[in-house]
């Protein structure tokens, strides 16, 4: 990048400085060209004039390169000295009543193989109007080189000074980029608490830096939620396979005392918590990578009273469900959603849960509600982290996965909604709100 934009900043300043000299010696080739002739000019009417109609055979040359003076007949009277004994050098003379008309000639006499600046003038006398001719070199088109030379070495150091100053401007620009790529290549999965370095100046360089730093903060947050993710599944599932494993190595050496019928039931449990486990897992793999869940009108209040019709009730429900609230979304995942709450209340409830289908300013809103010892506020959030499972719930029930309200509120944010626990008189009060669809 450092080549590309110097090279791009030499460019520019050869082409600026191609078209500034080039309208610099245009400019200075008409000024020198019209004061070149106008001394020619001057030069000649002061030499004709200073005769006073006594023209010497031989004129001075003056300031131009050669003088013609023809009679009224239009014959030869005076020249200068080198031009004695040539032809009239012109044959135009000046057109209607102009006393003046210039021309550049090609091969004029005694000029063989150049091109003169000729000036014609008409000097008219009693007898008849005189014509002087004079010729004068015309200026080159690079006016003079010297000047031509002081031109182009002003636009090459002018070129030199912006490819250096280009390349300066730029290395110190993508300096912090270097630092911070250099950081960035320092970094590994096992050093994600170190950041890249941030830029004084305020520029698109500093924006990026706090955005890679920022970057680094989600990744490290995320590498840390999987280690302990990692961490607490592999303790959760290493539970129920270390029951199985000291339950079957306990049959195994005690064949005759084993009865088999019950170990068959213990060993059944464990395989139930450890399949609900990895039914969990699956579920949050298929929602953290995004795969779409299905789009369908539901009556959420419908859709929840059939679902709490097909499970076994360990407690009563008390049923307040409103008709006509619908969402649009996925029925198998919200179906789960309600099944995890009613799980988890379940565990905590001490005689009842009351189950609420309403609506609140155009939102669907879902209540779960047990008469539990409920769950105090700066627990709140906590139960919604991956394996998190309070004291008081294990205590209570080994089953649980820890897995079952993250999974409720991984879905809520699916379907565009909430789920939180709000205050409540007595227990938890689990509250989902989702978009209504009119």
């Amino acid at each position: 990048m450092r080549l590309r934009l110097t090279l791009v900043a030499v460019a520019t300043a050869v082409a600026s400085g191609i078209a500034l000299s080039t309208v610099a010696t245009a400019a200075l080739y008409g000024l020198a060209d019209r004061f070149t002739t106008e001394e020619a000019a001057s030069s000649t009417l002061e030499i004709v004039h200073t005769a006073q109609g006594r023209l010497p055979p031989v004129l001075p040359a003056g300031r131009t390169d050669g003088i013609q003076v023809l009679d009224t007949r239009g014959q030869i009277i005076a020249a200068t000295p080198n031009l004695r004994g040539a032809p009239r050098i012109a044959n135009f003379v000046p057109s209607g009543t102009a006393v003046r008309e210039d021309r550049r000639l090609c091969d004029v006499p005694r000029f063989p193989g150049r091109c003169m600046e000729i000036i014609a003038f008409r000097i008219s006398e009693p007898g008849g109007d005189r014509v002087v001719y004079a010729a004068d070199e015309p200026v080159p088109w690079y006016v003079h080189p010297g000047l031509f030379a002081f031109i182009v070495g002003a636009s090459l150091i002018t070129v030199v000074l912006s490819g250096i100053g280009a390349h300066r401007t730029v290395t110190e620009a993508l300096e912090p980029v270097k630092e911070i790529r250099g950081k960035l290549e320092e970094i590994t999965a096992t050093d994600l608490g170190r950041r890249v370095p941030v830029p004084d100046a305020r520029d698109e360089i500093r924006q990026l830096a706090e955005t890679i730093n920022q970057t680094l903060d989600r990744l490290e947050a995320a590498a840390e939620q999987q280690r302990r993710f990692a961490s607490d599944a592999s303790h959760d599932l290493r539970s129920p396979l270390t029951a199985m494993r000291a339950q079957v190595e306990e049959a195994l050496h005690y064949p005759e005392d084993v009865d088999w019928k019950p170990k068959a039931h213990e060993m059944l449990t464990s395989l139930d918590r450890l399949q609900a486990i990895v039914a969990d897992l699956l579920m949050l793999a298929r929602l953290d990578s995004g795969v779409p869940a299905a789009r369908e009108r539901i009556d959420l209040g419908a859709m929840i009273g059939e679902e709490l019709d097909r499970r076994r009730r360990g407690v009563e429900v008390i049923r307040e469900l409103k008709p006509g609230v619908t969402v649009t979304g996925d029925r198998l995942r919200l179906a789960r959603l309600l099944t995890n709450l009613m799980d988890n209340a379940e565990r905590h409830a001490v005689s009842q849960i009351r189950v609420r289908v309403g609506e609140e300013d155009g939102t669907a809103v879902l209540e779960v509600l047990d008469d539990g010892a409920g769950i105090a506020p700066e627990h709140r959030e906590v139960i919604f982290q991956r394996f998190t499972r309070l004291d008081a719930a294990r205590n209570r029930d080994a089953g649980g996965t820890g897995l079952g309200l993250p999974i409720a509120r991984e879905v809520a944010e699916t379907h565009g909604g909430t789920l939180k626990v709000e205050d409540s008189p007595r227990g938890a009060r689990f509250v989902l709100r989702l978009p209504r669809t009119d």
